[in-house]
């Protein structure tokens, strides 16, 4: 299996070498995982691609990029440059340091990688490490994901369904903010929302009185409604959840088509 890795933490962060040795471990010791990262963190930028200017890239080691663009970039550039479009046979992003759960899945870059590796025809999961007091207190935060990914992805790609849609399935992955041996299970969840919090600005001074804004976040750990992943990752389990790219409200499409008749 040729799997391809990147994340939006950047070419540096712990998450990806936790995400290289789970790709490791699946695509056993006659496949190949290639990284291509971002040069710099990029958290935060969504599914942004760098349409109106350039993306350097540059080879740090063997089957290793670091590219100065964001994750969907790095997905990008993996089939198209790095593997001369000979397309991997999965693509992972991660291991998020921080949750991606909830509303997050809409500003995530982790996401955004895996989003693009699905609308380029690539089977995709996105990981995420939800943080808090009791993985501050461990010597490895991800231990959960380096002990659990490697045999959820397998039960995943095994079982979960994989369907070749124009909008195809990819998966979010959330493990809870948990030492491994807290970990209770896995549990299919919907996006969840956070109804208590949302990101906001604080406005701060320059030491030469320019005024700038820092995007602010809210607390993490509230639980969302029974049977989404923010309640399940703060309950001690894994969540997995089956994302599209479709937008649409197709819930609605009848009844507005009535309305404006």
């Amino acid at each position: 299996m040729r799997i391809l890795i990147t994340n939006d933490d950047g070419i540096n962060a712990p998450g990806l070498e936790v995400l290289h040795e789970i790709a490791t471990a699946l695509a056993g010791p006659e496949g190949e995982v290639w990284t291509v990262a971002p040069a710099f963190e990029q958290s935060g930028v969504g599914h942004c691609i760098s349409y109106t200017h350039p993306t350097m890239i540059a080879q740090l080691g063997p089957r290793r990029f670091a590219a100065e663009g964001s994750p969907a970039d790095c997905v990008l550039a993996g089939i198209h440059d790095v593997l001369e479009g000979a397309k991997p046979d999965l693509v992972l992003s991660g291991v998020n340091r921080g949750n991606n759960s909830g509303e997050n899945v809409l500003y995530s870059g982790t996401i955004g990688g895996a989003m693009e590796a699905a609308l380029q025809g690539i089977p995709a999961i996105a990981l995420s490490q939800f943080m808090g007091r009791e993985t501050d207190g461990l010597d490895d935060p991800f231990e959960a994901a380096r002990v659990h990914g490697p045999a959820l992805l397998r039960r995943l790609l095994d079982k979960g369904r994989w369907d070749e849609g124009d909008y195809r399935l990819f998966y979010n992955v959330n493990f809870p903010p948990t030492a491994a041996a807290g970990v209770k299970g896995t549990k299919v969840a919907a996006q969840g929302f956070r109804r208590y919090t949302s990101f906001s600005v604080e406005a701060q001074l320059s030491p030469t009185g320019r005024r700038f804004l820092w995007i602010k976040g809210g607390p993490q750990h509230g639980a969302t409604l029974p049977g989404t992943d923010v309640t399940a990752n703060v309950e001690g389990y894994i969540s997995v959840t089956p994302l599209r790219a479709d937008l649409t409200a197709h819930d609605v499409l009848a009844d507005l088509e009535a309305r404006l008749a």
